[in-house]
């Protein structure tokens, strides 16, 4: 008898395991073909301690490596400790596109997993978003927005992608974070990896960091041999030479090859059953340090905005908003003298319109390089908006031509009109016969990391594209942009000209809100609340709408900048058609910010 048979498998840890069976796909790698820890050991330690932990939390930068990460612990699981696990996504459809481009090719390219599965079956245990395999391993994948996903499942392991990108309450459920982690209460042995490049302070991610060991990832000097993290403020750039970092011990500098030449290891900041782990993208092999610094220039140039991207997928840090509120005065004192109705720089104009039941207000907002702004006009329009009066109005005005000094004038290119809560079927009607105008209905959203603006969809008896606005995100954006200094990027320009519309009670309302941080949950998140309760804020969510109208038109500045934008004739004035004419079969295609209908 061969009593090899019998033999039990080889114990390997979970890095073990991936350098023996796991291969890259090309779908998910610039690097496809059998894994090697070696390339990026960072990951060792942290793939190592999910099987002598019951928690590991995973603070990092960007494009380090994180899904890999994840993706070896359930292939690990899959082959050597076959049990139900869980994968949660920020949104349903991004768990559908992680299933699609990088689980289901690891599958497909790794011997021993494909084995498992035949992935070419589609049965309700074999579907895009849950996996059964031969040996009793169960993989499911769920939306944090989802709550039939985290719900009446019992898991063993649970592993949680970009939690700072998760919403604050799955459905009407409540924390999905939470609501995940009860599925697990089952097994005594469970397993539970959050992961996530962090956000703000107070985020989900840099809680459960501060709860952890707080492990940093440290490299010896090139000079004096002493151990030490890669420190931001170590850093220098001087102008034709690479960026060199200097030792906080010794104070020699070295370059980039001579720092990673180093043997690497993690240091632990405090004791704790959770293993956390914190890195930059400085210690990443796929990518070098002029093009970090460059991209810190880069952003540094652009404002706030930039810079807090740069601090959390970068150096892998949550951002901390500039304490102070934004004063009336200080923006209104800086009002300047245009010279024209338009200035100069300005290369695209969008509007902004907030609909009431006996008014439009309305802002037309000036584009160019940067992002910074310039507000042109701000105008009410008086009348019952449930008739067609007002709306002519509007449409005339609309289609007027704004003049610069050099005699050009800009028509508005895309208009975004708020469809909720006051004459919804009118502004429907309105938009339906202007989508060539790029005059659309939106809906806006409070949900803090909703994306500045949504695929469109067309579930309405016109069959007019309304697009969603994640207003709380466009607020915070506004909010830094205010903040920048002249010559900065998203600095934003306001004219002294009081006939345009830009008075005390036009500043008042645009800082009307103030971002607040609220316990929801069980956790900390960003709240917009009106700083009292007799300021009107119609200018704040006029210019909220014309941000989302430019983030719809998505102009490329730098075409416009040269010349090479196509000057459209004025459009004749259009009255709002009969409602018995509206009900009409919308064109098989159209193509609106590179969407086909």
């Amino acid at each position: 008898m061969n009593f090899e048979l019998f033999r039990p498998p080889p114990e390997l840890s979970i890095s073990e395991w991936a350098d023996e069976y796991r291969y890259l796909s090309a779908e998910g790698s610039p690097e496809p073909g059998k894994w090697s820890t070696s390339r990026a050991p960072y990951q060792r330690a942290m793939m190592d301690a999910v099987k002598s932990h019951e928690r590991v939390v995973i603070m990092t930068a960007a494009q380090v490596g994180k899904s890999e990460i994840l993706l070896n612990t359930i292939g690990y699981y899959i082959h050597y400790e076959p049990c139900p696990m869980l994968m949660v996504q920020p949104t349903l459809e991004m768990g559908k596109d992680f299933s699609k481009k990088k689980f289901t090719p690891m599958l497909r390219d790794t011997p021993v997993l494909s084995c498992l599965i035949d992935l070419k079956a589609r049965t309700k245990d074999n579907n895009i978003l849950d996996k059964r395999f031969g040996n009793s391993a169960i993989v499911c994948i769920a939306g944090a927005n989802s709550p039939a996903g985290l719900a009446s499942r019992s898991i063993r392991i649970l592993l949680l992608d970009e939690t700072d990108r998760y919403p604050p309450s799955a459905g009407n459920e409540g924390d999905p974070i939470s609501l995940a982690m009860k599925r697990t209460t089952n097994f005594w042995n469970r397993k539970i990896i959050q992961v996530s490049t962090p956000t703000h302070k107070n985020s989900p991610i840099s809680e459960a960091f501060e709860l952890s060991s707080k492990n940093e990832w440290t490299v010896p000097c090139p000079k004096c041999g002493k151990y030490q993290p890669y420190i931001w403020d170590n850093f220098l750039y001087r102008e034709r030479t690479e960026p060199v970092m200097k030792c906080q011990y010794c104070g020699q500098e070295s370059a980039e090859r001579e720092w990673k030449r180093g043997t690497g290891k993690w240091e632990q900041g405090c004791e704790s059953d959770i293993a956390g782990f914190h890195m930059n993208a400085f210690a990443s092999p796929w990518v070098t340090w002029p093009e970090l610094v460059a991209n810190y220039f880069e952003a540094y140039s652009y404002g706030e905005e930039k810079l807090k991207v740069w601090i959390n997928t970068v150096l892998g840090e949550p951002y901390e908003n500039p304490e102070g509120v934004i004063e009336i005065e200080s923006i209104h004192e800086n009002c300047e003298e245009y010279g024209a109705q338009v200035p100069d720089e300005v290369l695209v104009l969008t509007c902004g319109v907030d609909t009431q039941d006996d008014r439009l207000e309305l802002e037309v907002v000036g584009w160019g390089m940067g992002n910074q702004s310039w507000g042109i006009e701000y105008k009410i329009f008086y009348g019952d908006t449930s008739q067609k009066e007002v709306w002519e109005q509007l449409d005339s005005y609309l289609c007027q031509a704004f003049k610069k000094a050099t005699g050009e004038a800009l028509l508005v290119s895309c208009t975004c009109i708020d469809s909720a809560g006051h004459n919804t079927d009118m502004v429907y009607r309105f938009c339906h016969s202007r989508l060539k105008r790029r005059i659309f209905p939106i809906i806006g959203r409070g949900q803090w990391g909703r994306p500045s603006v949504t695929k469109p969809s067309r579930n309405n008896r016109y069959r007019v594209p309304l697009f969603t606005l994640g207003v709380s995100t466009i607020k915070g954006m506004l909010h830094t942009r205010l903040r920048a200094q002249k010559g900065q990027g998203g600095y934003c320009h306001f004219p002294k000209d009081k006939g345009t519309g830009y008075d005390e009670i036009y500043f008042a309302g645009l800082l009307s809100e103030r971002m607040v941080m609220k316990r929801l949950g069980g956790r900390e998140v960003v709240r917009w609340e009106q700083r009292d309760t007799k300021t009107r804020n119609e200018p704040l969510d006029c210019r909220v709408y014309a941000i989302g109208a430019y983030e719809i038109f998505s102009p490329d500045l730098r075409k416009y900048e040269a010349g090479l934008n196509v000057k459209r004739k004025p459009v004749k004035h259009e009255e709002v058609p009969a409602k018995k004419e509206q009900i009409v079969r919308a064109p098989k295609r159209r193509v609106i910010r590179g969407i086909m209908w």
